[in-house]
């Protein structure tokens, strides 16, 4: 593996979901197209599969993709969200670093956006120092804002 080409979710309206990542969350939205073609319908596994997709890009750190996120709308065929809780194994969430957790905390909340919680201080592990909290974004796909604690550079270690 090289890096990360993008991740992606899959959404009941792309419209409204690049809206709450452009204008709440301060993102990019650099492509949309729709995917009705043999390539896309073998990929998925669906015969007569029809998509929207649009490709989102956080913040101005450059990626191979151009792109960070990719949201995908299945026109055909139709999903239904699932349970979303996150301790479900599958369950995924998307952690945003923040500079100013507090800030960002109380602007999301008045453009009602719903926090499992009030931020809280991170007091064990490597992220020790720092803050962070749970939010629902669209079709309460789960988003973490965290504040990354102070220190000049990530841990150095690799796991057993």
């Amino acid at each position: 593996m090289r890096a990360v080409w993008h991740f992606s979710f899959t959404v009941s309206d792309l419209d409204k979901a690049v809206e709450f990542y452009t204008d709440a969350l301060g993102c990019v939205c650099v492509h949309r197209q729709e995917q009705a073609n043999a390539y896309t319908r073998s990929l998925v596994g669906y015969p007569d599969a029809q998509l929207r997709v649009a490709q989102i890009r956080i913040g101005d750190v450059p990626t191979p993709s151009g792109h960070h996120l990719e949201l995908v709308q299945y026109v055909i065929p139709r999903g239904a969200r699932g349970d979303i809780n996150i301790c479900n194994p599958g369950a995924a969430h998307l952690a945003f670093a923040v500079e100013d957790l507090n800030a960002e905390y109380n602007r999301l909340r008045k453009l009602g956006v719903r926090f499992f919680s009030e931020p809280n201080t991170i007091t064990a592990g490597v992220n020790a120092g720092g803050a962070a909290v749970y939010f629902h974004g669209p079709d309460d796909i789960v988003h973490e804002l965290v504040q990354p604690p102070t220190r000049l550079t990530a841990p150095d270690t690799v796991c057993d």
